[in-house]
């Protein structure tokens, strides 16, 4: 295993602090925390809605990339792989809430619902006013060693996007829990892996693929998926992925967002080439496309693959989509 590092067992608070040091004008660290809340000038002025999320790390940029104006209010970093304490999350409730309630936005996996759960129980002691809702857009297993359930993967950065921007358009907590349970609703991704993650306390990777192998279904903590087969160009990979997830909604009707994801390992040309071919199958399905984002969003540490994420939009979705923000990842 080569991997630049220091100590095994203090990754995240380092790695914390490394983003937090060169991202001063955006982010801060919660003292006797790994968690990151907003810190532009404009945070201190608003008062909205406080959007929370987080999960284990591994993943980045995925949570802490994503804090600041137009997205969340503050992330929790668990350890990698593993969901952040109840008492963590908790401090970054508090840190973000303005008096018009928080939300949590949570990916389905066990340890995460509950941890949550259990901070929000703590928050409402203070009379904060919190809500959750679960994300649960993997459609390419039911079930899985970490939840019970859809996982939630790559398209929760689609849903802290659109409720992002509309928490700051104004919108009150419970018009935020219906938003985001429509915009999961209206949400699927299938990843693939050719080459598993290496978690560092480990030293090899999860899972063993043959050279010439690639396995549909993946998770982002290394769950196997649905099937392996043999590497294929492309065009067949893409063509499969989106008509599958395709299959999965009621009608095809109507217009779509696309995110291709790498997941940690993949050049962007691979990830863009993968994109050029999606964006050519669904052209060929007449499958209106109105936006589409590429790039390493919510990765799996070092594995290398793709995840295909589509969800049904409407015109204000877009636009939340397309609103600027001031954040390290988007």
């Amino acid at each position: 295993m080569k991997k630049i590092i220091n100590d095994v067992d203090n990754i995240v608070p380092e790695m914390i602090s490394g983003l937090v040091r060169t991202n001063a004008n955006l982010v801060r660290q919660i003292p006797n925390t790994t968690a990151v809340v907003r810190n532009d000038a404009k945070f201190s002025e608003e008062k909205q809605v406080g959007i929370v999320s987080g999960g284990g790390s591994g993943h980045e940029p995925l949570h802490a990339g994503f804090v600041g104006d137009g997205m969340l209010s503050a992330a929790v970093a668990g350890q990698i792989f593993t969901s952040p304490t109840p008492d963590q999350i908790y401090e970054a409730i508090k840190a973000v809430d303005s008096g018009k309630g928080v939300l949590l936005i949570v990916k389905n996996y066990s340890g995460d619902v509950m941890n949550f759960d259990m901070a929000k129980e703590m928050a409402e002691a203070d009379d904060i006013n919190v809500k959750s809702i679960i994300v649960d857009d993997d459609i390419s297993v039911e079930n899985s060693e970490f939840t019970q359930g859809k996982r939630g993967v790559a398209g929760t950065v689609f849903i802290e996007k659109i409720l992002g921007a509309a928490a700051r358009e104004g919108k009150s907590l419970d018009e935020l829990v219906e938003l985001g349970k429509a915009a999961i609703a209206n949400t699927k991704t299938i990843g693939i892996s050719l080459r598993a993650a290496t978690v560092p306390a480990v030293g090899h990777p999860g899972f063993e693929l043959k050279d010439d192998e690639i396995e549909f279904g993946i998770g982002i903590h290394n769950e196997r998926g649905y099937s392996i087969e043999k590497i294929a160009p492309s065009k067949d990979l893409a063509q499969e992925l989106s008509d599958k997830i395709l299959a999965d909604f009621s009608d095809q009707d109507g217009k779509f967002a696309v995110l291709v994801n790498g997941m940690g390992s993949t050049p962007l040309m691979e990830q863009y080439i993968f994109a050029n071919d999606v964006l050519n199958h669904l052209q060929e399905k007449n499958i209106e496309v109105d936006f589409s984002k590429v790039g390493n969003l919510v990765t799996s540490l070092d594995m290398l693959g793709v995840s295909l994420t589509l969800m049904k939009v409407d015109d204000e979705w877009i636009k939340w989509l397309n609103e600027p923000v001031e954040t390290i990842g988007w």
